[in-house]
């Protein structure tokens, strides 16, 4: 594919292009790579200025650009074709689907795939070899059921939602259209209840739902628990990571990500477009406002505000965590003075 083909069709969101000055500057590009490893034939992308020593070292054929005038002379100077936009990596990703779509199987329903006479599946829908669909499952139109998915009675499984291999779906769980649940994932299964009695522990049966609603993307080997009562809500557009454990009666907002190995004891409601990066931890009934962010391996045991940064174990707020962190590096610069005044005021 022609390089002023691709520009062409993100015109709306490009602002300049090298195509004024070199008009016959228009390479064949044949795929996409990061702009360390480019090779003839490739487009990559530059976020901004710090990576401007790199658009002099690579070697791909054509570059998206930020809006820097610097840049832009500079991959000119090089020979290389370019556009120019706000947002490089949002146009960088909305360019790799003209190189690739993911694998999505015509719809059928293999033969090894079990299915209850009481389900109800959908038009144009896969489900692929030794699937289990139980009885009374609902399976929208559209949807991709991989391999070895089981799906427990009473759910309710999107429009073109996809599940992807060995996930399993309990009872009692509604996905929305559109989502994706990876490889390993378990959506719906019993939330961690047990009541303490003086002869053990006695099991809190689990008779809630988990929903989930649009667009919710799920990651492999993630854990997303129903309550005893109620439901476990993920809103729409929310991200999860790989191996991410949502406790039973979780309410996480609108717009969410949240990375791998994060995990949210029962009852957390997180407000929407909240950020939890990897290794953050959630204690049990905490409400996490509109917009707020957590940083990796924060421990969080106490309401966070919205729009408020937090990091460090337990989590206090970003910037007070950046100053005892410097001070915590001068620890054994102060502890030798500390010890040098006692030995003054020792001999005094």
């Amino acid at each position: 594919m022609k390089f002023s083909e691709i520009a062409s069709k993100f015109a709306e969101a490009a602002t300049d292009n090298s195509f004024s000055n070199s008009p016959d500057q228009d390479p064949e590009i044949t795929g996409l790579a990061a702009l360390d490893e480019a090779t003839l034939g490739d487009l990559s992308y530059v976020e901004g200025a710090k990576f401007a020593s790199l658009v002099s070292q690579t070697n791909a054929s054509a570059l998206i650009l930020p809006q820097d005038k610097t840049l832009q002379v500079q991959a000119q100077e090089r020979g290389m074709a370019w556009i120019a936009t706000p947002d490089p990596r949002l146009l960088f990703a909305q360019a790799i689907a003209l190189f690739y779509q993911p694998y999505r199987p015509a719809p059928e329903i293999h033969p090894t795939a079990v299915i209850h006479s009481t389900a109800k599946v959908g038009q144009d829908v896969y489900i692929g070899p030794h699937a289990v669909v139980q009885q009374g499952v609902e399976i929208g139109n559209g949807a991709i059921i991989h391999p070895n998915v089981v799906i427990y009675p009473d759910a309710k499984i999107g429009d073109r939602t996809t599940l992807h291999a060995n996930c399993t779906i309990h009872e009692r769980t509604r996905i929305g259209p559109d989502c994706v649940i990876h490889s390993g994932a378990v959506i719906g299964a019993e939330g961690f209840g047990f009541v303490p009695t003086r002869t053990g522990w006695l099991k809190m049966e689990q008779s809630g739902y988990t929903v989930l609603e649009d667009h919710v993307e799920v990651g492999c080997n993630s854990a997303i628990d129903r309550p005893a009562v109620g439901e476990t809500r993920v809103g729409s557009n929310t991200i999860i990571d790989n191996m991410v454990q949502i406790g039973h009666g979780c309410q996480i907002g609108v717009g969410c990500a949240i990375a791998g190995q994060a995990g949210l004891a029962g009852g957390v409601k997180v407000g929407k477009r909240v950020i939890l990066a990897g290794q953050s931890g959630v204690a049990n009934q905490v409400k996490i406002g509109d917009g707020a962010i957590a940083s990796a391996q924060a421990g969080i045991h106490h309401d966070v505000a919205p729009g408020e940064i937090v990091s460090g174990m337990p989590a206090v707020p970003h910037k007070l965590y950046l100053k005892a962190s410097a001070i915590y590096h001068r620890l054994p610069e102060m502890y030798q003075s500390f010890k040098q005044l006692q030995r003054q005021l020792g001999k005094k």
